[in-house]
């Protein structure tokens, strides 16, 4: 990517000489890839080749046709720039495989230079400022390709009649489908007219009118300023039905009934935050139930979190998840991590929030339920991956960021937090949370920020119970500190016992006592089980809990992870079946890794791959291709 400042220079040269010189061009990319062994600048992102620093943008006004025959969208990306430095006189965004049509200001056509691709940045598009206004208009076209879309055939969808359209930017796939300064650290307001065939219904992060007329002509506003990634679109044959004043859900005819009665607690997990973290600021919190092939459990798009359909347990066993995505409305949205070094910042912080309100509308008991698990899955974490890969402020440059995802930032964030909150007390703990996130709104900020207001407001409050050389091994070195806070749950030691007891031939598999047991004691029963199973004994639980029939996509996943690796034949029609019709990857991208380790898995996992992959996100796609090659 290019090192900002002679990116600008050779770019105007080229554009004022009305020269593309191919080769300059590419030994600038070349020049400037980030250099490990070079001390990382704080705050600059590294996977973003825009100029912010120098112009940024503020608002965007896109104008875009939805053509389902041709999976393209198109048309204008109005930016509404303001110059940093006074000097600056060109903008710099991100694309990715966008087709650039032309480019205006002020009703007249301008030039502009769209570099060389990089491998997974995309191009960066470099246009020269106006002399007067503060506005460029880009007209322009995705490819049918775009790593942020994904175009789903009326097959594909729950009621097999309609086409369906859903984006996903993070984290860096906005570039694919809008021209912008691709980064977490440009906040931006937007609008947006979206045309669409007139018997779909368009959705997006932003105000959306559940009473709205379907006629194939939307219009969107989003005042408050959000990141790139969080910029977000669907379109589908979707209705809404509410589940409370300020929360519905939207989904296919044939969803919306069963989705609003699972999360139909949403709208006290509102109420539940607020008074814990302060006001909601984003007017409405919506679901959009997706197809099952949305690669994330959800993704919390600001107004109208996306959510996979594979939570849709029947008992709210899964809801955590709902609570995740809304508690990003105050860690994440509200405060946003500036960079992707700092994603810890988004995604610790809210899975900490997480914890809080389940504990608040459910009870103590499915808390540390669900701690432990969380738990289990850090563990597991830092027991795979290299050490570069455990540290919370994770070094990035260089790496694609999809391709660097774990519990790390998740897990051993929040476990960071309830050290914090151990040490100085919650209340103590909530109330600077609430500071944090009043201070912070609408900021993105930098890992290094966050420590400097850490220090004043926590540390130096509490210098005989903190230190900052304890916070820093936290942050800044793998693994999980010791003595670090241990998750505990009374309910596990029952299904500990009963596992141990099966195990040892003292009772058989009908006689355990199952019926109280809630879907987390059944993940731990499961999870915890010895690598090496008899095929007796996995005949045995399977007779006695149908486990490969399970309509709990969680359970189901646990089981067939056993399954594959004990070979157990019996359940490989369901695994087959699980695999071609989810594309949550934290469900799918496990079964692959495992079955890749043989050569008979292989040939199973290509066989499932070849017949889900045109189903699947190009996200999931890319995830698991390596696995069946």
């Amino acid at each position: 990517m290019f090192k900002q400042c002679s990116a600008l220079l050779l770019g105007t040269l080229a554009l004022l000489s009305g020269c593309t010189d191919q080769q300059s061009t590419q030994q600038q990319a070349a020049a400037s890839k980030p250099d490990a062994k070079q001390e990382m600048v704080v705050g600059k992102d590294y996977h973003s080749q825009s100029n912010p620093e120098q112009v940024k943008v503020t608002n965007i006004a896109l104008d875009l046709d939805v053509n389902f025959d041709k999976k393209v969208i198109s048309g204008d990306a109005e930016l509404t720039f303001e110059k940093v430095k006074q000097d600056a006189s060109s903008l710099i965004v991100d694309t990715r495989e966008l087709t650039i049509n032309k480019v205006t200001a002020n009703g007249e056509e301008i030039p502009f230079t769209l570099h060389p691709a990089d491998s997974f940045l995309g191009a960066a598009l470099e246009i020269p400022l106006p002399a007067t206004g503060d506005k460029v208009k880009i007209s322009y076209a995705t490819s049918p390709d775009a790593s942020g879309v994904q175009w789903l055939t009326p097959e594909q969808t729950a009621g097999k009649k309609h086409p369906f359209l859903f984006t996903q930017s993070q984290a860096i796939h906005a570039r694919s489908f809008i021209p912008l300064q691709d980064s977490p650290q440009v906040r931006v307001t937007y609008q947006a007219n979206i045309h669409t065939p007139q018997d779909l219904l368009a959705v997006m992060s932003a105000a959306n009118d559940p009473n709205t007329e379907r006629d194939g002509d939307y219009q969107f506003n989003m005042p408050q300023p959000i990141p790139s990634y969080l910029i977000a679109l669907a379109v589908g044959d979707l209705e809404f039905k509410a589940m409370g004043r300020r929360t519905g859900v939207y989904a296919e005819p044939s969803v919306v009934d069963a989705a609003a009665k699972e999360f139909e607690d949403t709208e006290s997990m509102l109420i539940t935050t607020e008074k814990l973290y302060g006001p909601y600021r984003w007017d409405r919190y919506d679901l959009l139930i997706l197809p099952p092939s949305f690669p994330f459990g959800g993704m919390e798009n600001p107004r109208l979190s996306f959510i996979t359909p594979t939570v849709i347990a029947g008992d709210k066993s899964l809801v955590s998840l709902i609570a995740h995505e809304l508690a990003h409305s105050w860690s994440g949205n509200t405060v946003t991590n500036a960079t992707w070094r700092d994603l810890w910042l988004n995604e610790g912080f809210t899975t900490y929030l997480t914890y809080r309100i389940m504990e608040n509308v459910y009870g103590e008991a499915r808390f540390n339920q669900e701690a432990v698990l969380g738990y289990q899955d850090l563990e597991a974490d830092v027991a795979s991956l290299p050490p570069k890969d455990q540290i919370l402020a994770i070094d990035l440059r260089g790496r694609d960021p999809d391709d660097v995802f774990s519990n790390i930032p998740y897990e051993k964030g929040a476990l960071f937090l309830r050290e914090v909150e151990h040490t100085i007390g919650r209340e103590n703990m909530d109330k600077f949370l609430m500071e944090y996130f009043e201070h912070f709104a609408f900021q993105s900020i930098t890992t290094d920020q966050f420590l400097t207001y850490f220090k004043k407001h926590v540390v130096e409050q509490y210098p005989d119970k903190l230190d900052m050389a304890r916070i820093n091994e936290w942050i800044f070195e793998p693994g999980v500190p010791q003595d670090a806070p241990m998750p505990e749950s009374d309910a596990f030691s029952i299904v500990d016992n009963a596992r141990n007891n099966w195990l040892n031939g003292e009772m058989n598999a009908n006689q355990i006592d199952t019926k109280n047991w809630t879907v987390h004691q059944w993940l731990y029963f499961l999870n915890n089980m010895p690598e090496e199973l008899t095929l007796e004994q996995l005949h045995e639980l399977d007779r006695a809990f149908s486990l490969t029939k399970s309509h709990n996509n969680e359970i189901a996943h646990s089981w067939l992870m056993i399954a594959v690796k004990n070979w157990y034949q019996p359940a490989f029609g369901r695994l087959n079946d699980y695999l071609v019709h989810i594309g949550r990857n934290k469900l799918v991208k496990p079964l692959y890794r495992e079955l890749s380790k043989t050569v008979e898995g292989k040939k199973i996992a290509k066989e499932a791959f070849d017949k889900a992959k045109a189903g699947y996100h190009p996200l999931t796609v890319k995830a698991n291709q390596g696995f069946v090659e």
